[in-house]
C-alpha cells in the first residue's frame, strides 16, 4: 500500500497559483478571496486563518468576515455585499451555521461567478448539467488527488459513501464526468460493505470516525478519506480505520495529510480562476 500525499498535491497546486496570481497583478489585478465567518467556533477559527496565511502567502488578499450571532438575514446581506463587490473575486460562507439556518438557503445569494466553494444551488445545478462551475473544494479536492495519483477513471467502478450536497453528491458527479460507474451509498444502503467491496474506487465521505474498515475495500482499490473527525486528544481520524485498510488498499489518503491540504489549495485556485474570469 502506497500513501497519496496531499501535502505533496498542494505544494504543487499552489506554486501553479502564486505564478497565476503574478500574472494577474502584473494586470493590476489582485485576487481577492472573502470569507463569511457566522460562528465563534474556534475549529472554524483555526481552519479560516490557514486560509487567510496560505491565500496571502501565494499573492491572493482575503478578506475574513466575522459575523457575531447572526441571523439569516444578517448572513445573506453580507454575502450580497460581498457579491457586488468588484474588489471580491470569490466569496465562502463558512460552516457551521446558526440553527435554523442551511448553507443552501443563504449560499443562493452568492453570486454563482464568485461561488468558488460551490455553495450556490445553482452551481450544483450547473455540474449536473456540465456546465462551467466550481465544485465545493473538498468535492473537487477527491478528484486533483485522483488525476494526479494517476488512477484510471474511464470505465472504474467508484463507489461515494455518503450524499451530502458539500462533497458526496457533487464528488460522484464528477466521477461520472471521467466516465466512471458511480455507486452512491448512504444510511439506508444494505450490506454496505458488499456494495464497497466492488470499487476500484472508494471514496469515504460519510463523517463517522473510522467507519470503513478492511471489510469494505477490494484488495488493490484506490481509497480517498474525506473525514476529519475530532478525536479526545486534539487530533483528527479519518472515516477510515486507516492502520487496517492500509493493509488491503493500494493506495490510501492519510488524515491528516490528504484531502484537507488539497481543498485549501483548490480554494485558492478557484479563486485566481474567479479573478481571471471577471477580469477577462
Amino acid at each position: 500500500m502506497s500513501d497519496i500525499d496531499g501535502r505533496a498535491v498542494a505544494k504543487h497546486l499552489r506554486e501553479e497559483v502564486a505564478a497565476a496570481a503574478e500574472k494577474l497583478r502584473g494586470r493590476g489585478v489582485v485576487p481577492a478571496l472573502a470569507v463569511v465567518v457566522p460562528t465563534d467556533d474556534e475549529g472554524t477559527a483555526w481552519y479560516v486563518r490557514s486560509i487567510a496565511k496560505a491565500a496571502r502567502k501565494e499573492g491572493l488578499e482575503c478578506r475574513v468576515e466575522q459575523l457575531q450571532d447572526p441571523g439569516r438575514d444578517e448572513i445573506v446581506a453580507k454575502l450580497q455585499e460581498l457579491s457586488a463587490d468588484p474588489a471580491v473575486h470569490g466569496v465562502i460562507c463558512q460552516t457551521p451555521l446558526p440553527e435554523g439556518v442551511t448553507l443552501a438557503e443563504v449560499g443562493g445569494h452568492i453570486d454563482p461567478y464568485k461561488d468558488i466553494d460551490g455553495a450556490n444551488p445553482h452551481s450544483l445545478g450547473r455540474l449536473a448539467a456540465g456546465l462551467r462551475t466550481w465544485a465545493p473544494a473538498t468535492s473537487a479536492a477527491v478528484l486533483e488527488l485522483l488525476r494526479r495519483e494517476g488512477a484510471p477513471l474511464e470505465g472504474a467502478r467508484a463507489v461515494v459513501v455518503g450524499r451530502s450536497t458539500v462533497v458526496g453528491k457533487p464528488a460522484a458527479l464528477l466521477l461520472l464526468a471521467e466516465s466512471a460507474t458511480v455507486t452512491v451509498c448512504h444510511s439506508r444502503t444494505e450490506d454496505l460493505a458488499s456494495v464497497c467491496r466492488e470499487a476500484d474506487i472508494l471514496v469515504a465521505a460519510v463523517g463517522r470516525p473510522r467507519m470503513i474498515g478492511p471489510d469494505h475495500v477490494k484488495p488493490g482499490a484506490t481509497v480517498i478519506d474525506v473525514g476529519t473527525n475530532p478525536t479526545e486528544d486534539g487530533g483528527l481520524v479519518g472515516d477510515v480505520d486507516y492502520e487496517r485498510v492500509a493493509a488491503v488498499a493500494g493506495r490510501l489518503t492519510p488524515v491528516p495529510g490528504g484531502v484537507g491540504p488539497v481543498t485549501t489549495a483548490l480554494l485558492l485556485k478557484h479563486t485566481v480562476e474567479a479573478a481571471e474570469l471577471q477580469n477577462t
